[in-house]
């Protein structure tokens, strides 16, 4: 099977440090109290900062959380056991596009973990066009956006979805999930 992985918010715990610290930035430094919405993925969405605050907070913080953010729990251990069962494991990540550093800390810290992928597709903004090409036979994002592209385009996608992020309706498509033992049920499930 062909399982396209996301990294930020799926395998590496980055979306909850950027958060915090995005939180602390706005209220802190900024003073104020600039959030649009609580559920949004992207800060673009989630804060009403202007362009350069945003930037401001790109430049300051983005490489240095990514440094600091750890595996989300599980992640090792079921992506080893897929990779083990000879599945085809795709990374497809914006990562690297703000920051292109922030690949090359992606790759040390999989590479310290003991974790490899058969491919890599870094600054992917649009993930579709690489699912098609790749003929994904599952992806697994954290984005509302992503899942909703993906799965309406026919692509069986795994929203890889934190309590507080906007919902996505199940569907022969979509699945939603909150841990990679639920990642691991659904992709056995599915190969059946």
């Amino acid at each position: 099977m062909k399982i396209g992985i996301d990294i930020d918010g799926v395998i590496l715990d980055y979306q909850r440090v950027l958060n915090t610290y995005g939180d602390l930035y706005d209220f802190i430094e900024l003073k104020k109290d600039g959030i649009v919405s609580k559920n949004e993925l992207y800060l673009r969405k989630k804060y009403n900062w202007t362009d350069e605050e945003r930037m401001n907070f790109v430049n300051k913080y983005f490489l240095k959380l990514s440094k600091q953010t750890h595996l989300i729990p599980g992640a090792k251990d079921v992506i080893n056991m897929l990779k083990n069962e000879k599945n085809e494991l795709i990374i497809i990540s914006a990562r690297g596009g703000m920051i292109e550093e922030m690949k090359d800390v992606a790759i040390n810290k999989f590479e310290k973990e003991g974790l490899s992928f058969d491919k890599y597709y870094w600054k992917q903004e649009d993930k579709l066009d690489v699912a098609k090409k790749e003929k994904i036979d599952v992806m697994i994002d954290d984005s509302y956006d992503v899942c909703k592209k993906l799965s309406s385009n026919g692509i069986k996608t795994i929203y890889f979805r934190e309590k507080n992020m906007k919902k996505l309706e199940e569907n022969e498509n979509l699945k939603e999930v909150s841990n990679w033992g639920e990642i691991y049920r659904y992709i056995k499930v599915m190969s059946l």
